[in-house]
């Protein structure tokens, strides 16, 4: 790969080998999958499934306008272990997937973040 560029959640690829571009939607790589093009009339988080895990979940959420989006994970003493969405996002309802095959059984906590909402819910991680 020659060259990287993102535009429109989309990841643009220079190949010199093969002289071309790849172009392939930023969901793909990132796991942020749209779930329903319908404008939700509120923000929200929903509980993730399945809980309690082992060793991935899914979390789904939606927004209602666009607006910076941040999802993130924390232990049980606030410690951020993962960033799942950091972007501005557009008018819908998303999925995306936690695999948490590296941390240790516990209580986490999910925080979603956007414009004035913030709703945290608790995941169990079980092994």
């Amino acid at each position: 790969i020659y060259a990287l560029c993102m535009l429109n959640n989309h990841i643009f690829a220079g190949d010199l080998m093969n002289s071309g571009v790849w172009i392939r939607p930023l969901s793909e790589l990132i796991g942020i999958q749209p779930i329903s093009n319908e404008v939700p009339n509120q923000f929200s988080l929903s509980q993730n499934y399945p809980n309690p895990f082992n060793p991935s979940t899914n979390i789904k959420f939606s927004i209602k306008e666009s607006r910076y989006t941040s999802l993130n994970v924390f232990d049980i003493l606030g410690n951020e272990v993962a960033s799942l969405v950091n972007e501005e996002l557009n008018p819908g309802t998303y999925e995306v997937s936690w695999n948490a095959e590296k941390f240790s059984s516990g209580i986490y906590y999910c925080r979603l973040s956007t414009g004035n909402f913030n709703d945290v819910k608790k995941m169990i991680l079980i092994k």
